[in-house]
């Protein structure tokens, strides 16, 4: 075997070897990628079961329910909000501390085929002011907050508006 052809053979497997590992990568990202999806969104465009998604947006007020599982875990079903439209979620295990009706939350879990959202993570927002950005781009497309009105309507009455009622601005100080 020539130089040359040896050096080409040598350059071939490089290439092989390093396309290889890029499609390796790729698709390891692919399997961790986890996108945001509002209440509206999976209405709209349901993910499939096999797909895990972060569900967002506000507690539904009167919908939590805590009960313990077949195993004696804790387990509690409520509803997540982003006004229009709410998705029912199950979640087994202990929820955290700052978790309450007329909250933010982002869950992480799979929607499963009869449309109930079965969480493996539970996050709540972390003070009274803060609310997850994906929660507010989420109030923002469905037409209940447009920031140049003014602040963002107050959590607890996410589920109970109407996208007219949240696009005037807010009376009194």
């Amino acid at each position: 075997m020539s130089r040359k052809r040896r050096r080409m053979w040598v350059l071939g497997l490089c290439a092989l070897g390093l396309g290889s590992a890029a499609a390796l990568t790729l698709t390891a990202f692919s399997d961790n990628l986890v996108f945001f999806r509002s209440p509206s969104d999976v209405v709209a465009q349901s993910p499939g079961p096999e797909r895990a998604f972060r569900l967002g947006g506000l507690v539904e007020n009167g919908s939590v329910v805590r009960d313990n599982a077949p195993d004696g875990r804790p387990e509690a079903r409520f509803r997540v909000t982003d006004g229009p439209h709410a998705v029912p979620v199950t979640f087994v295990g202990v929820l955290p501390d700052l978790f309450r009706e007329g909250q933010g939350v982002v869950t992480l879990g799979k929607l499963g085929p009869d449309g109930v959202f079965r969480a493996s993570e539970v996050l709540a927002k972390h003070d009274e002011s803060y609310m997850p950005p994906e929660v507010a781009d989420a109030l923002k497309r469905s037409g209940h907050w447009q920031p140049e009105t003014g602040a963002p309507p107050p959590p607890a009455s996410w589920n109970t508006l109407s996208p007219q009622a949240s696009a005037t601005p807010p009376s009194g100080g």
